[in-house]
């Protein structure tokens, strides 16, 4: 096939180089490229121009707004810093009043426990003070009656006289009180 190429072109006798295009080719292709030009110039290249403006303006919009929300959240960081560090001050505050009123509880317990204790030892001591006199008063009668008895089985005759027999009672009990 390349020889009837090379043998056709031979025979037609044209001596032209088959790159460069005839200039008929190059006008229409030349009035081609203007209209297209003048097309994209007029139409295209202002809606390109629109569009990448645009695309500019949302992009410089949105890295503003990044910006202030961006600001927002550290000023929103800075105040939920401010508020926990104040919380756990609070707490603290809470903490050291709750155990001051503890210890207070627990000193008026004990307070209220020593005073109950001092009050059960005095009705403890006024009791046997009280069961002792009535111990006594019962072992002077109950002493006086059989040293009676006894004096009188010694002496041989009863000691009927009150005041004689409480008398010797009393001086018997001295004695016994003075042996201890």
């Amino acid at each position: 096939m390349l020889n009837a190429l090379v043998v056709y072109a031979a025979e037609e006798g044209h001596n032209t180089n088959p790159l460069i295009p005839a200039w008929y080719d190059i006008i229409w292709s030349a009035v081609c490229f203007v209209i297209i030009l003048f097309v994209f110039w007029r139409v295209a290249l202002p809606k390109m121009k629109t569009l990448l403006d645009e695309r500019a303006a949302a992009i410089e919009g949105n890295i503003a707004r990044a910006d202030e929300a961006q600001r927002k959240a550290e000023a929103a960081l800075v105040e939920y810093t401010s508020q926990l560090a104040e919380a756990r001050k609070e707490a603290g505050e809470i903490r050291d009043a709750a155990r001051e009123d503890g210890k207070k509880i627990v000193a008026e317990a004990k307070d209220a426990a020593s005073a109950e204790a001092s009050r059960l030892t005095a009705a403890a001591h006024t009791q046997i003070e009280a069961e002792r006199q009535s111990a006594l008063v019962t072992l002077r009668g109950e002493v006086g009656t059989l040293a009676l008895d006894l004096a009188g089985g010694v002496i041989g005759e009863t000691l009927s006289d009150d005041a004689k027999a409480k008398s010797v009672v009393d001086r018997f009990l001295a004695d016994l009180e003075k042996t201890k």
